[in-house]
């Protein structure tokens, strides 16, 4: 059974997580008897709106048996006081002990918080609450960031989240090429960093909007590459595309187990009840393998 090709590919989706921006009520309450209990859903952070306005979603998604991961997005609290509300919401109302951290994307902070470093290093994650972070990772690079800061930016996180007593994974931006990850990965390894990965994926999701999202996401370069995917052509006459090429790669390419501790994390660009539904089929087993690459999902 441990060889089995589709009981790898389920068992690596099982535990998978959901990216959600802005979700509605109606989002939220798709989730109830599809996803697993207890499954991850990460908030993302929007400049535009108000720092508050995810305190909502998140308290839906505690009282609905979900576990909410808010970004804690640096450059967006104008002050420490901000912070400590945001954090104190989250932690009373919604049950928060577990936050993605990131710098953002505003080129100047609207507060003396530069970065995720500085956010991890200030002590209000603790005081609140937060006993686990998750940290960003980029297989891929980013074009926004200097490489080198990026290679220096991940150690530096994970030993400042260390030493402050908070447990660290590390969550991956989203690509369209499984080799890469998984170099990505076993360099990590081989850098003594064992922590969790969180393999970002787009979820289930219609070409333009995935091209769309990448722009947006600084991975237009793997955008280029994206129409040679054998999830994307697919799409291409009609219907959504699918990261099962990417998924049976990572479960399949290497010896069991070779990548060390990965959970998958699907970006729900075409939905939170479209990528709810195919995660947790393929979490199932309830795939079938087609070719060398792909597989299909039954039942959806």
């Amino acid at each position: 059974m441990a060889d089995d090709p589709v009981h790898q590919i389920a068992a690596l989706t099982r535990g998978f997580s959901i990216e959600a921006t802005l979700p509605s009520a109606q989002d939220i309450d798709s989730l109830r008897g599809v996803a697993p209990a207890g499954m991850p859903v990460f908030l993302s952070a929007v400049p535009a709106k108000p720092l508050m306005s995810g305190i909502e979603p998140a308290t839906h998604i505690r009282r609905i048996g979900f576990e909410p991961v808010p970004h804690l997005v640096a450059r967006n609290f104008p002050d420490r006081a901000s912070l400590d509300e945001f954090l104190a919401r989250m932690s009373g109302e919604a049950g928060v002990t577990r936050a993605l951290v990131l710098a953002g994307d505003l080129p100047q902070p609207k507060g003396d918080l530069f970065d995720a470093h500085a956010l991890i290093l200030s002590g209000a994650l603790q005081k609140h609450g937060i006993t686990e972070i998750g940290i960003s990772g980029y297989p891929e690079g980013n074009p926004n960031i200097p490489h080198e800061l990026i290679l220096k930016a991940l150690p530096q996180k994970l030993t400042a989240a260390r030493e402050g007593g908070l447990a660290a994974e590390i969550v991956t931006q989203f690509g369209f090429d499984a080799a890469p990850i998984a170099n990505w990965i076993i360099r990590l390894r081989q850098d003594g960093h064992h922590e969790r990965v969180r393999v970002g994926l787009a979820g289930p999701t219609s070409f333009a909007a995935l091209l769309r999202y990448a722009k947006r996401c600084g991975v237009k370069a793997s955008a280029r590459g994206a129409a040679r995917n054998t999830g994307l052509l697919k799409q291409m006459f009609g219907g959504l595309s699918a990261p099962d090429d990417l998924v049976r790669a990572l479960a399949l390419d290497g010896p069991p187990g070779h990548l060390g501790d990965i959970a998958l994390h699907f970006f729900s660009f075409g939905g939170i009840p479209a990528t709810a539904r195919w995660a947790a089929a393929v979490a199932d087993g309830r795939i079938t393998l087609e070719g060398e690459d792909g597989f299909s999902v039954e039942g959806l």
